[in-house]
């Protein structure tokens, strides 16, 4: 278990890959993420106004009908 033990040869050379053969996963991934919980925290945000409309209520509402629009008015 030395230095000269395979698995520790290819647990460097795991690293070794993904380090610097990744192309740039690694700090895309880290991206990805960074983005994910800016739209987490802005959600998050928009629900703690007072007034605000959830997405899910304003997609999910049926327009009135005319004919209920009509009987509103008078």
């Amino acid at each position: 278990m030395g230095i000269g033990s395979w698995w520790h040869w290819v647990i460097v050379l795991a690293v070794v890959l993904l380090l610097f053969g990744g192309g740039g996963k690694i700090s895309r991934m880290m991206g990805d993420m960074a983005k994910g919980v800016k739209a987490f925290k802005r959600g998050l945000k928009e629900e703690e106004q007072p007034g605000a409309v959830e997405p899910k209520e304003a997609a999910g509402a049926p327009s009135p009908s005319a004919a209920q629009r009509k009987d509103e008015a008078a």
